[in-house]
């Protein structure tokens, strides 16, 4: 069987995550020499039909990666979503020259995209922003046994398994296994019961930072309209219209047509004006 001839049947409608599952799994494989031309087409002709086969052909292999991380209770259909997109930035990038089969390269690709869907959505707050405390947290979830806290020993295998450190190890279960913690209470609380908002309170919320930053509005305010007053009325002007007119800031040949001069010779005077403001906001 040649590429030319191969079929790939998408029903119009699929209805369920069921139906897609099924459908993807009647996709037929890719020999190597069909997945060498398909690949060779795409790269040098952007075929993008023979882009569509070797996605379609690989749909499979997403749906079982996707599978093994419905332990972090997001929908499977997501997840696979994710990881198709995954598979397309896969099949962009493959080089059918290097001699590897294509599924070998796209795994990597559909979990990089997959592992970045987790992490964005697992949880309200991020539990891992670095790839080091990314590459923790899904190892440390893949070697913990049982819900119960690790013991030193445990932390001290795992650490030196995954050449971090224990404190790391330590702050990541912290990170992985606490519950998030509504802001706001339910409706059924009692009446003792309180919730975080009436206790967390804004820093800005107390009346010293109003007047702190009253004050400070008020000293910029009348340090600027003095540092103003030490410029000639042009160069008042050009800098009110360039950069105190936040509507509709004016344009250096705008200037120049209103002074009779080159927008290069605006420039000069707007940069001499700048520099003496600056010189007196610092002093």
């Amino acid at each position: 069987m040649t590429t030319q001839t191969l079929n790939f049947p998408v029903p119009n409608v699929l209805g369920s995550l069921e139906n897609y599952i099924q459908a993807v799994n009647r996709f037929p494989m890719l020999s190597a020499e069909q997945e060498h031309e398909l690949a060779v087409r795409f790269r040098d002709q952007e075929d993008l039909e023979a882009a569509r086969q070797l996605i379609l052909s690989h749909l499979r292999l997403v749906v079982a990666i996707a599978r093994g991380y419905l332990g972090y209770g997001l929908p499977h259909a997501d997840l696979i979503q994710e990881g198709n997109i995954g598979l397309m930035k896969a099949v962009k990038r493959y080089d059918p020259e290097r001699g590897v089969r294509l599924v070998s390269f796209a795994v990597h690709w559909i979990k990089a995209e997959i592992h970045e869907f987790v992490l964005k959505n697992w949880r309200l707050v991020k539990v891992a922003t670095t790839k080091a405390q990314r590459k923790l947290f899904f190892n440390l979830r893949s070697m913990k046994t049982g819900s119960s806290s690790l013991s030193a020993s445990e932390v001290e295998a795992m650490a030196k398994t995954l050449n971090v450190n224990q404190s790391d190890v330590r702050e990541m279960e912290t990170r992985l296994y606490g519950q998030d913690m509504a802001l706001e209470g339910s409706m059924d609380d009692d009446d003792d019961a309180f919730a975080p908002i009436a206790y967390l309170a804004a820093v800005d919320a107390e009346p010293t930072q109003h007047i702190e930053a009253a004050e400070r509005e008020k000293l910029a305010s009348v340090g600027l309209s003095q540092a103003l007053g030490s410029l000639d009325a042009r160069s008042r002007h050009i800098i009110e219209a360039r950069w105190l007119n936040e509507e509709n800031p004016a344009t250096l040949h705008e200037l120049a047509a209103v002074y009779s001069i080159s927008a290069e010779r605006v420039r000069q005077v707007e940069a001499k004006a700048l520099q003496k403001l600056k010189a007196v906001l610092t002093v």
